[in-house]
């Protein structure tokens, strides 16, 4: 276990007493569901609004980093106008390479607010380009990452931006990495659910999860591998292109269990089927009545339940199980942890965000960070300050330069 899994010092968390007239670059994940030019979901938009205030009110001057999928659109400018409602003094740039984006920087008040457009727009993001990082580093004096969701990526405003400036963490990512973290000692008996379609990153979490928890249920499009590992027939059904590594020992463990039975779809039809009675032309889309009731039982025999990834494809009109087994698990008042995108709509369209413990915004970094109990996020920030305090040391400072210049690039 890394000493980033369960807390981290207080050293990576910004003093607001220290940023009065600074300029931060603040990392969000403002990747949300835009409809008719509007935000559609906020929930990781609601998640930073504390941190942006806090830091407002303290003296600091705020630029906003993020991005925001093609599918949304590609523009930030609807989240700015969402965002205007809570802070008036929030100004949009569309181009972040614009003489009038300077002018407009240079030219903040304390408490002051800028949302750059979607960092995306320009390849040196996703190419982590230190130059892209570099022009970004410009504007600031500090970085703050509070963009949890998307720190699984070595992005240049998640991981090169923090050679460049003091960088810290945010508030709401000190909130993720404490309550994910009870994961990893949990209260027993645990049930870990886990759904959704990311075959790669999931199966391994499956297998550490057995040597953790109670039980261990695996739903949505990743119990297709298993249905096919257990030599049943799947039809058209989603499943890895090669069977992942390991899946036949897991499927011999006890404390693993498959869907019971499940829905499915055929030239438009809707059918409850035996894993095993699966035609031709047939895709597997949901977990069936079986499953749900045998998933009540279980969270009425846990005190604590990880769920991550939806048991069913909602998309395709069979989201029913998520839904179910979301009203199953606000109802049980156990501890719950909760996370995914798909699981998230699905909550939030129901109104129960506040009948669990924790509910996580992060799907991809939520799995990785379980995984790995780090994310590059976490591990670029802590590198940054190993790094200064390199530098700062008695011994970096009488190195013979020759020396230095080859050691350096070490930490």
């Amino acid at each position: 276990m890394t000493p980033t899994a369960v807390m981290l010092a207080d050293r990576f968390y910004v003093d607001l007493n220290t940023i009065k007239g600074k300029k931060i670059l603040l990392r969000v994940d403002f990747n949300v569901s835009i409809k008719d030019k509007s935000v559609g979901s906020d929930f990781r938009i609601k998640r930073v609004i504390p941190t942006i205030r806090a830091l407002t009110e303290a003296g600091a001057k705020v630029i906003l980093l993020a991005h925001i999928d093609d599918k949304e659109g590609g523009t930030l400018e609807p989240v700015a106008k969402y965002l205007v409602a809570e802070f008036p003094r929030l100004f949009f740039v569309s181009d972040i390479f614009s003489n009038n984006t300077r002018v407009a920087v240079d030219g903040m008040a304390e408490g002051d607010i800028i949302l750059f457009e979607n960092l995306r727009k320009w390849p040196g993001e996703k190419a982590n380009d230190p130059e892209f990082a570099a022009h970004l580093a410009s504007f600031g004096d500090i970085y703050i990452n509070e963009a949890f969701s998307v720190s699984h990526r070595k992005h240049a405003s998640i991981d090169e931006i923090t050679n460049l400036l003091p960088s810290y963490l945010g508030t709401a990512f000190k909130e993720e990495i404490t309550e994910l973290s009870e994961v990893f000692y949990p209260h027993k008996p645990f049930l870990v659910v886990m759904g959704g379609a990311k075959f790669e990153t999931k199966v391994p979490l499956v297998a550490k999860f057995l040597d953790i928890a109670d039980l261990v249920l695996v739903g949505g499009a990743i119990a297709n591998d298993f249905f096919k590992a257990k030599d049943f027939f799947v039809g058209d059904s989603l499943v890895s292109e090669k069977e992942p590594e390991g899946i036949r020992e897991l499927l011999n463990h006890n404390k693993l269990i498959v869907p019971l039975d499940v829905y499915t779809s055929y030239k438009g039809e809707k059918f409850l089927k035996h894993p095993n009675e699966i035609g031709i032309g047939e895709k597997i889309l949901d977990v069936g009545d079986k499953t749900i009731k045998m998933l009540k039982i279980a969270v009425a025999e846990s005190e604590f339940v990880l769920w991550n990834g939806p048991l069913g494809k909602a998309e395709s009109g069979f989201g029913g199980s998520t839904e179910a087994f979301a009203k199953i698990l606000a109802d049980s008042k156990k501890m719950s942890i909760v996370g995914g995108g798909d699981v998230i709509s699905a909550i939030e369209k129901l109104g129960i965000m506040d009948k669990f413990t924790f509910v996580s915004s992060g799907g991809g970094a939520m799995l990785d960070f379980l995984a790995d109990e780090t994310l590059v996020g976490i591990e670029s920030v802590v590198m940054s300050h190993r790094k200064q305090n390199f530098i700062k040391s008695p011994v970096a400072e009488v190195a013979k330069k020759g020396f230095f210049e080859k050691i350096k690039g070490l930490f």
